[in-house]
């Protein structure tokens, strides 16, 4: 049976109401909250305008869309009272975080700041704009157990990831983890994690005590932790859980949160306890079933109460984690694979519980 847990205490919501989009609302000294539409379920991306000297410093941009274009025009004119953009800094590679980097960064003549990681992948992705679907991107989700119905609409859906996306800069400014970004009148250290995206990149400011967080801390979500086809192997899910105890490490927890989605909040510590339990119950739900040989396709079902297979997207990122959570298992030596001879994976119990090789 599956552990319960009691809920964690309340996060503080401690800014009001969402601003309307084209307006700005200040949530700490000279740092602004500007939201931007997105066309999707998730429909909305926070952005933040820090004061610098006499312009704007922006952290990530919203996404490509006409919406977007227009709101910015507005907030050009109001909030940031005609004073320019000094740099766009992007805390990772997503299309709502930069899809307007290149419209802004010509505008303003400015540099986009980015981790290595994080610019050079979207670079990558971006290239894929228009190609055909991959062999190898095929086989991954028939190893998967999707149907010739998935299978066309992935092909279909292929090569999109440039449309969210203004031509990238040609160039970047790099930023690592640890270092200290002189913003106006503060310093703005750079705190990276690791297993939503490559190098994403958080700020965190001690003077004015915020963090900005991008999507790897969110306060009603978690953040999705995907197994992608270019690294069928890979063990996001150990990168993301010690991201969360690093987060708890650096950073205060009466901080005020600034997330890209959903709003601004305080309860650091009770936040990272409620993900690290949500996770854990998903490992125990899998354990659970696993006695038996499951496909990817049927494992969806046992981690999320949603019915994905009928929507592209969803079906994406939903064998995307429950791909992250077998392989975090088959890395414990807890789960083991086994390849039918029609090419379908099946996940089981591994019998002697030691770490699986290939």
């Amino acid at each position: 049976m599956s552990r319960k847990f009691p809920p964690d205490p309340p996060l503080d919501y401690p800014c009001g109401d969402i601003p309307a989009y084209g307006s700005a609302q200040e949530v700490a000294p000279g740092v602004l909250w500007v939201p931007m539409p997105l066309p999707m379920a998730l429909n909305r991306i926070n952005l933040w305008l820090i004061e610098d000297g006499d312009g704007w410093s922006l952290v990530d941009t919203g996404l490509r869309t006409a919406d977007t274009e227009q709101h910015w025009e507005q907030v050009l004119a109001g909030p940031m009272q005609g004073r320019p953009l000094k740099r766009v800094i992007a805390t990772h590679m997503h299309p709502d975080h930069t899809g307007m980097a290149g419209w802004l960064t010509r505008r303003f003549g400015c540099e986009l700041w980015m981790t290595r990681l994080e610019y050079l992948t979207c670079r990558l992705m971006a290239a894929d704009t228009g190609r055909p679907a991959p062999q190898e991107g095929l086989d991954f989700y028939r190893h998967a157990g999707w149907d010739e119905a998935s299978l066309e609409r992935y092909r279909t859906r292929f090569g999109t990831f440039g449309k969210g996306l203004h031509a990238m800069p040609e160039s970047y400014r790099r930023i690592n983890d640890g270092d200290t970004l002189r913003i106006g009148a503060h310093l703005w250290r750079v705190v990276v994690g690791n297993g939503h995206s490559p190098e994403h990149a958080c700020l965190h400011c001690p003077e004015l005590d915020v963090l900005i967080s991008g999507d790897q801390l969110l306060p009603r979500i978690s953040s999705n932790v995907s197994v992608h086809p270019t690294e069928p192997e890979a063990d996001p899910f150990t990168d993301w859980l010690d991201s969360l105890d690093k987060l708890q490490r650096e950073i205060p927890p009466h901080t005020l949160i600034l997330p890209a989605h959903n709003e601004p909040f305080r309860g650091l510590l009770q936040r990272l306890h409620s993900l690290r339990q949500e996770h854990a119950a998903a490992f125990e739900r899998l354990l659970e079933v696993l006695p038996q040989p499951h496909r990817l396709i049927d494992l969806i079902s046992v981690l999320f109460n949603r019915r994905v297979r009928d929507d592209a997207a969803l079906l994406g990122f939903a064998t995307g984690e429950a791909l992250a959570c077998v392989n975090h298992l088959r890395a414990q030596g807890r789960v083991q694979r086994h390849t039918d001879a029609t090419g379908i994976d099946w996940y089981s119990l591994h019998p002697g519980g030691t770490p699986q090789a290939g």
